[in-house]
Order: structure tokens, then sequence, then C-alpha cells
């Protein structure tokens, strides 16, 4: 049986303060969510002027990374590189921008971010998972 590692609200506070700090460094109108292992939101900003989509895009973006374990970006690679039907798959939000949280070595969460630039939105998404960084 193992033990798990689960994100708590101080360490959620710790990861959003994180995320926020880069996008708020870069002047960048954005959505943050952070889910748990299970794809769960534990919480969601939507910083001034971010478009109310959004929101809805940065938790599913999060949600398909805590479930796949990878950054987003793997999937839309996958796609772009000819794998088509993966478009199809259920539940799958397949643009760059979302980060895994790991701790010891397992996925415990993902941080989303969604309406900059997909390079801008994966910056912001890695200073809020690096903040865990074990």
């Amino acid at each position: 049986m193992y033990t798990k590692e689960v994100l708590t609200t101080s360490e959620v506070n710790r990861v959003m303060a994180s995320a926020r700090a880069e996008a708020a460094r870069n002047k960048l109108p954005v959505s943050i969510a952070v889910v748990d292992d299970g794809g769960h939101p534990l919480a969601l900003e939507r910083t001034d002027d971010a478009a109310p989509l959004s929101a809805y895009v940065a938790i599913e973006k999060a949600r398909t990374a805590a479930l796949g374990r990878r950054e987003s970006k793997v999937f839309e690679d996958m796609i772009n590189g000819g794998r088509t039907a993966f478009l199809s798959a259920p539940s799958v939000c397949s643009l760059e921008g979302v980060v895994p949280v790991i701790v010891y070595g397992r996925v415990v969460g993902a941080v989303g971010v969604f309406e900059a630039t997909a390079s801008e939105d994966a910056k912001v998404a890695r200073a809020g998972a690096d903040s865990m960084v074990s």
C-alpha cells in the first residue's frame, strides 16, 4: 500500500501566490487553476481583464495534466505530430500551459493557466508548480 501526499490549503495558497506573482510581473491577464491529482478544482483565480472563458479552460487544462500525469504540451505535441485521433479522447484539453505539481516524484495536482500565449501560460504555471519542488 502507498502513502499518498496531498495538497493542503497552505500549499495551494503557495502555488497560487507564485503563479499570480509571475503573471503580475509580466502583466498577463490570465486565469489560474489548481487541481488535485484527480483533477478536482482546489483554487481558481481570474485576474483583472482575463476573459470569463479563460477560467473554464484553465480548469480543463489543469485536469488534463493531473489525470495524464504530464504537461499538456506533451498531448499538444502528440496531436501536432499526427496522432489526431487523440482529439477524441474524453476530458482532454491538449493546449500548452499547464504543469503537474510533483512532490517526492509523484503527481499531487496540476496548475493550469490560460489566456496569454502558450509559452507565457506555461511560464506562469511552472512558477506555481515550482513553488512545491521537493
